[in-house]
């Protein structure tokens, strides 16, 4: 049984994507929702998978929905947010043990389906509005959440980054929404744009785990329908290129410099190169045997910690470090010449297999999760692209040494941001 072979049906109102294999011991319901970022939406689409998952109709309190997930043999159900792209992500997740390992006969799998019909077809609401007590108690964790991005100055100067670098575009935004916004949301018009999202956004649903397609397509047949629709698609954003890099240095009452340095990769996933930009990152910056983890902070001991990772639908590679204050203009000094190494192929075949090696196993330790596949293979979802698993391993085992410093020479420093206390400025 092949543990990522997809099968995808149109349903009403959304796309089924079944994956049987018998790999893992739970069954995985990933209900996603995409829609593209704006302003307008952004805080109120970052609460409504919190009050979706609060409570319902029938569990009316976040103590008997619980409840009732623990009744289901421990069953589990969490929402995640993500950006990927100009696209703000809903990821709403439940798994539920497979009756095929318990004694009780009980059809997990139906009741899986009927518990995830409830939470997002017949939310808590009274006339056309949602619970005002499950609004006003997510409204305070939203706050939180959106303040702890603040506390966490590794976290903050990487939104700073994306602030200033991507100032004007969508993906600007914070995934959380932003917290002046919070207070005008009302359960009235939190229940409108919940309809709203409902008959617009693109929807997906994937069922992971030992089970039969014809009994998935049945269950979501009678229990989840929706309205058709024509799902947004945005056109790539004509990024104008900045005249000079974009340098930004803020004070704060930090002992440790945080450096954040955003480049334009111009390549997302799907293009031909993207393989080739997939390992250009991990000899950069991706790995511990990367050239920063090497350069940075091992010989010249200026970094705490220094990596780069993708942003795989937006065409961005963010370097993150952190450094002594007075550090700064060396540190950047050696990143640049990093990537200039790269541009002139100054890397091994050593490293070229070792980066390759890195990443087949990384992508490997993904999908020995249900989630970690889903994530895997929404990809395509948000790229529009049919990328198969297997093909993904493939065209980057097969990527050359000359495509790396082909792809190398398309990537454009754009913004450096520094987090910095006031002594180091004065």
């Amino acid at each position: 049984m092949d543990s990522t072979a997809e099968k995808i049906t149109a349903m009403q109102g959304y796309k089924l994507h079944v994956i049987e294999t018998d790999k893992y011991k739970t069954n995985t319901f990933v209900w996603k929702m995409k829609a593209p970022l704006t302003k307008e939406d952004v805080t109120k689409r970052a609460l409504l998978p919190q009050v979706l998952q609060s409570s319902s109709a029938k569990y009316p309190t976040t103590t008997a929905l619980r409840s009732y997930l623990d009744e289901l043999y421990g069953a589990t159900l969490f929402i995640d947010l993500a950006k990927k792209g100009e696209y703000h992500i809903i990821s709403l997740t439940l798994e539920i043990a497979n009756e095929k390992f318990l004694s009780d006969p009980t059809p997990l799998l139906k009741k899986g389906f009927e518990l995830l019909s409830e939470v997002l077809t017949k939310p808590n609401v009274s006339g056309d509005r949602f619970d005002q007590d499950t609004v006003n108690k997510e409204k305070r964790t939203l706050k939180q959440r959106i303040q702890s991005v603040y506390d966490d100055k590794m976290r903050y100067s990487n939104v700073r980054l994306l602030q200033e670098m991507c100032k004007g575009e969508p993906y600007a935004l914070q995934v959380n929404g932003e917290a002046e916004d919070v207070e005008a949301i009302t359960p009235e018009n939190l229940y409108d744009y919940y309809k709203m999202a409902f008959l617009e956004d693109e929807m997906d649903l994937y069922v992971i785990g030992d089970v039969k397609e014809e009994e998935v397509k049945s269950l979501a047949k009678d229990l989840l329908n929706f309205e058709d629709r024509t799902p947004k698609k945005l056109d790539p954003l004509d990024v104008q290129k900045k005249e000079k890099v974009n340098e930004i240095k803020e004070e704060q009452d930090v002992k440790q410099g945080k450096l954040n340095i955003g480049y334009r990769t111009n390549v997302v996933y799907g293009d031909s190169d993207y393989f080739a930009l997939q390992l250009f990152n991990g000899i950069f910056g991706g790995f511990s045997h990367s050239k920063l983890f090497i350069n940075v902070r091992e010989k010249a001991s200026l970094a705490y910690y220094v990596s780069s990772r993708l942003e795989s639908h937006k065409g961005l590679m963010m370097v993150m470090s952190g450094i002594d204050l007075k550090n700064f203009d060396q540190a950047v000094g050696i990143i640049r010449d990093q990537l200039e190494a790269m541009r002139k192929g100054d890397f091994s075949e050593q490293e070229l297999v070792q980066t390759k090696a890195v990443i087949r196993n990384q992508i490997l330790e993904t999908i020995d999760t249900s989630r970690g596949l889903t994530e895997i293979l929404y990809h395509n979802v948000v790229a529009g692209k049919d990328i198969k698993l297997e093909q993904w391993i493939t065209d980057m085992e097969k990527t050359t040494k000359e495509e790396i410093v082909a792809v190398a020479a398309k990537i454009e420093l754009d913004t450096i941001y520094f987090l910095t206390g006031s002594e180091a400025v004065k």
